[in-house]
């Protein structure tokens, strides 16, 4: 696993088209891994994954304090691109599309403890989930339970999804509580 991440980190792929900085935390032991979109300008600076506003959300929505986040053999984060890949009209554009195939196979075949994947937003859903999905984001992780115990469904955590928050109340009343109640009985097995 450790010349793996080095490997990944040196990756070089795209600096064609960006400026490469490749941000995971991952461990052969991680419990718990969570694939998101693609870093953002704050964690491409820091170079530590989740490390800004939408981190702190989720580390809310998983009911889990910042070290336990960052230990690698309860959590394993790598997202579909691996570079922050600049910002577009409306946000940062999509994620790159080679660092998932080029990587996600190698890193998941050396964990050998996954208990759970979660899928956040639908770059994540699609790649994985592939025709399984429904119509939507909102649809695919309203029916979260229809993925478990292999995947868990969610929205992307940035500050920009209040809206979407708002007006699906659903997903903070019984999502999150599910979310929280698994990630706790997996972080607590031995």
């Amino acid at each position: 696993m450790k010349k793996l991440l080095q490997e990944i980190k040196q990756c070089r792929v795209c600096k064609k088209y960006l400026d490469p900085n490749p941000v995971l935390s991952m461990g052969k032991q991680s419990k718990i891994i969570v694939i998101g979109q693609a870093p953002g300008r704050i964690v491409h600076e820091t170079g530590i994954p989740w490390n800004d506003k939408s981190g702190d959300n989720l580390r809310s929505w998983l009911g889990v304090d910042k070290p336990t986040f960052y230990d690698t053999k309860k959590f394993g984060i790598m997202p579909m691109g691996f570079c922050f890949p600049g910002t577009g009209k409306s946000g940062d554009l999509p994620p790159r599309p080679e660092c998932a195939p080029l990587w996600h196979e190698k890193l998941l075949t050396q964990t050998t403890n996954t208990q759970l994947i979660i899928l956040i937003g639908q770059y994540a859903q699609n790649y994985y989930l592939k025709d399984k999905t429904k119509e939507s984001l909102t649809a695919t992780v309203k029916n979260y339970s229809k993925y478990l115990p292999a995947y868990f469904t969610l929205p992307h955590p940035s500050p920009r999804n209040n809206i979407w928050m708002a007006k699906n109340k659903w997903f903070e009343n019984k999502v999150l509580p599910n979310l929280k109640k698994t990630v706790t009985r997996i972080l607590n097995q031995e």
